[in-house]
């Protein structure tokens, strides 16, 4: 095994050139300044994306870095994949540049084509038309328009291209906003998995599933990753050439709020009046806003269109089909929409793009990305308005791009149950804003060939210990304490290992949730687990707390969630290490919150197809053992002994028995639950669950008449019943947790606390009083908290330092309370 300092130092991340070198000479004199560094960036790349502002050549771009590859690579193919509408643009450029491009449809038409760089648009690669692996290179022109394909299909189309050697993403604005986005692309280019940039960078939504927000300390290195791979640039300037003919016009939006009357108020679903209208807050109470409102909304856009220049030009931008076919009743225009042939909605696009008429209608998602219309237009109207910005800016940009000559006018019609639509569209724009400048930031700073040395983590950390009489804690890296720890000194071990790299907890490389995957984890865990069994005293106890992990089918590409058995690799490492595995327990958890949190369990999905539901989460408590020194009868060498005063037969028999028996044979009624009121349900069935035997069906019945009575909250599972072995512990509270204390501070919370009831069962259980209990990874010090209230001698370490200083004050405080004398005392 190589030194714990030289694993550490493997954890740096590397993004290696995998391209091929391009002797400048060979570029096409057309190329600027800064179209010539990015064709040389991307081919010693190898697989790099080249985010560019609109307007800053990325066709020719791209162009080059396909004729470049086959002039290394003779008798090979290119492929460059656009959205439709567009391959009029790389037609025009490869003529320009004395290219031969052809378009083909199918994989028939590639065999019989008579030039080596091949386009096509994404529906004919998604519907399987076209191998992309039958190339060298590909080349995603305007790829964020994939997200209107939808979430399974956006992943499942960047997956087809694991056998092409040479790949390039080019849009002109993957926005910040959408960091799964970005991670997609790293994902699709081979530069990171998706799981990986996950659990590396994003602190995950306790409270909502896919709620990914960045990690405060590594919003930094985020961003210089992703320069690393990508290039984000807004204008020639920033790589410090001249942005003559590159300013982009003025850009005015006016925003036209629209009353559609006062319609008759409708009865909801209690059989109430409601006194206001519903707000919008989703896609589908926006699609019947906008139905509802299509009158007034056609109304101001035909009083907009009529009242200016009757030569101007229109782009109307609609979201719903009946939107559309209004607009073609009341406006002339052009409209181009989903159900078209291809050739009619290419010859229309190009069409209005040439100014040979004056107003088109469609939707973002279909002439939003990759058009250029700034020749003959520079309004725009967007007869309704949703959630989605980054469908907006990009439809936006067809018109305000490099090369406008205009001022451009964008008219936003919205009503008023939609302003907290507009509200958080202005947001994501202002961030935005705000996230481009940070990466043009990057960009200025370290150019395109920066240096990864910037992202490096901090590796090691200066021991802090702080004491008590009977506690010791202590600021460091778990493996190098645990090391210094005397051989055979422990006498407990409790603690919640990292459930692999699914959190991060510090900005360290000796971070244990900084690791690739579960191999990786346990690779590291290894230069712990050794210790952990060299440091505990023989005969005595290691209880480790750990849960299965969910892995869901957006990242492992199986369209349903699946479950890593997270304990069982835990067992193995253990025993691996010469732990002796003797007993699990079994905490359960929330199913209704777990779904809150997951939608993996959602009552929808179950009803549609109940085969591919699994079931809710628990957590586990492993019970290992280091033998003891005589193994004859197994006594610990320093025996856990009770007083038989203190621990009495019957308290044995509770701890000792497996099964709790039984007394009935039903559970309580409707009528007899109709009469109690909510707070006291879940008491009061957990009391006769307990003592009868289970019924199903009863308990079933029971369910429908909670929710017949609007008493079965979709926010917390009710009537749980309660465990009848003491191999599954069901009454663990889990807000009994340190956590309650920080929120009282307004200090930082742990990511995943353990709970005071487990630490003080295994306490209790396995060690005598005056025992030194451990803890390795101790973040708020609740092992060492509870053993000074339990009258044993608490150690535990944390590589978090606020953490640390959390869980010291907790411990001193502790122990200042328990040597306060009393009044008998006195």
């Amino acid at each position: 095994m190589k030194p714990y300092r030289q694993f550490l130092e493997d954890k740096i991340l590397k993004v290696s050139n995998t391209g091929f070198m391009v002797d400048e000479a060979l570029l096409h004199a057309s190329n600027l300044p800064h179209q010539r560094d990015l064709v040389m960036w991307a081919a010693r790349g190898g697989c790099r994306a080249i985010f560019a502002q609109f307007g800053l050549g990325k066709t020719q771009i791209q162009l080059e870095i396909a004729r470049l590859c086959l002039l290394q690579h003779p008798g090979q193919k290119a492929l460059i994949i656009c959205p439709l509408g567009v391959k009029q643009e790389f037609k025009k450029d490869a003529k320009r540049l004395g290219m031969d491009i052809q378009y083909c449809r199918t994989n028939q038409e590639i065999l019989e084509a008579s030039t080596d760089i091949i386009i096509t648009n994404y529906e004919r690669v998604r519907d399987g038309d076209i191998n992309p692996n039958q190339f060298i290179l590909a080349s995603l022109d305007e790829a964020s328009v994939l997200r209107s394909f939808g979430s399974k299909t956006y992943q499942t189309f960047l997956s087809l291209f694991e056998g092409v050697r040479y790949k390039y993403v080019c849009t002109a604005t993957p926005s910040p906003n959408r960091y799964k986005e970005l991670i997609h692309y790293a994902g699709f280019l081979g530069i990171m998995d998706t799981g990986q940039a996950l659990t590396r960078f994003f602190q995950r939504d306790s409270t909502k599933a896919n709620n990914l927000t960045l990690y405060p300390h590594k919003e930094r290195e985020f961003w210089l990753w992703v320069s690393s791979w990508a290039t984000f640039l807004t204008k020639p300037s920033d790589l410090g050439y001249s942005d003559e003919c590159y300013d982009l016009p003025p850009l005015k939006v006016h925003y036209h709020l629209v009353d559609h009357g006062n319609e008759e108020l409708k009865l909801d679903d209690r059989n109430q009046f409601k006194a206001f209208h519903d707000t919008v807050i989703d896609l589908k109470s926006s699609a019947r806003e906008k139905r509802k409102s299509i009158d007034s909304r056609l109304e101001k856009a035909k009083e907009i269109v009529d009242h200016e220049d009757p030569g101007k030009h229109w782009l109307i931008w609609h979201h719903l089909e009946d939107e559309r076919k209004a607009l073609e009743k009341s406006i002339e225009c052009q409209s181009v929409y989903g159900s078209q042939k291809e050739d009619v909605k290419e010859e229309r696009l190009i069409g209005f793009a040439e100014g040979e008429y004056r107003i088109l209608a469609t939707k973002p998602e279909i002439a939003g990305s990759g058009c250029n219309f700034q020749q003959h237009c520079h309004s725009n109207i967007f007869m309704g308005i949703n959630y989605k910005f980054n469908d907006f800016i990009q439809a936006i940009h067809r018109t305000h791009r490099f090369q406008q000559k205009y001022t451009v006018e964008v008219h936003v019609i919205y009503t008023k149950n939609e302003e907290p639509v507009i509200k958080i569209l202005q947001a994501k724009w202002k961030r935005h804003n705000e996230l481009m400048e940070q990466m043009t930031e990057i960009i200025k700073k370290y150019g395109l060939n920066q240096s990864l040395s910037e992202m490096k983590r901090t590796i090691g950390i200066k021991r802090i210990e702080k004491k008590g009489q009977s506690f010791t804690v202590v600021n460091n890296d778990c493996v190098e304490e645990t090391h210094s720890i005397k051989k055979n000194s422990i006498d407990l071990i409790c603690t919640s290992i990292p459930f692999s790299n699914h959190y991060e907890y510090t900005p360290s490389y000796n971070d244990f949730g900084h690791t690739d995957d579960d191999d990786h984890f346990f690779a590291q865990m290894d230069y712990l687990t050794s210790e952990l069994y060299r440091v505990l005293r023989p005969g005595r106890v290691a209880a480790i707390h750990v849960k299965d992990r969910i892995l869901f089918g957006n990242v492992t590409g199986l369209g349903m969630p699946s479950v890593n058995p997270f304990h069982a690799k835990t067992i193995f490492h253990f025993t691996k290490h010469g732990f002796v595995f003797f007993g699990m327990i079994t905490i359960e958890t929330d199913v209704v919150r777990e779904n809150n949190q997951t939608y993996r369990l959602g009552w929808s999905e179950q009803c549609k197809d109940g085969t591919k539901m699994g079931v809710g989460s628990p957590e586990y408590l492993l019970l290992f053992r280091k033998l003891p020194t005589d193994t004859s009868k197994a006594y610990a060498d320093l025996p856990v002994s009770k007083d038989k005063e203190d621990y009495s037969r019957g308290r044995w028999q509770i701890d000792a028995r497996a099964k709790w028996n039984s007394s009935g044979d039903r559970l309580l009624t409707p009528d007899e639950i109709k009469k109690l009121p909510l707070e006291h349900l879940d008491k009061r069935f957990k009391e006769y669950a307990s003592q009868h035997v289970y019924d199903y069906d009863s308990h079933v019945e029971v369910s429908a008449y909670l929710e017949s009575e609007g008493k079965l909250p979709a926010t917390f599972e009710t009537l749980k019943v309660p465990a009848r072995y003491d191999y599954v512990w069901s009454d663990i509270n889990r807000m009994h947790t340190l956590n309650s204390k920080q929120q009282q501070k307004r200090e930082q919370n742990h990511i995943c606390p353990l709970q005071v009831d487990i630490v003080d069962r295994v306490i209790n259980r396995y060690s005598n009083e005056g025992d030194q209990v451990f803890d390795p990874f101790g973040g708020l010090m609740t092992v060492p908290y509870r053993a000074i209230h339990l009258n044993r001698k608490g150690y535990g370490v944390e590589l978090n330092s606020e953490y640390f200083e959390s869980g010291y004050r907790y411990c001193r405080d502790a122990e200042a309370l328990k040597n306060v004398p009393t009044l008998f005392d006195l």
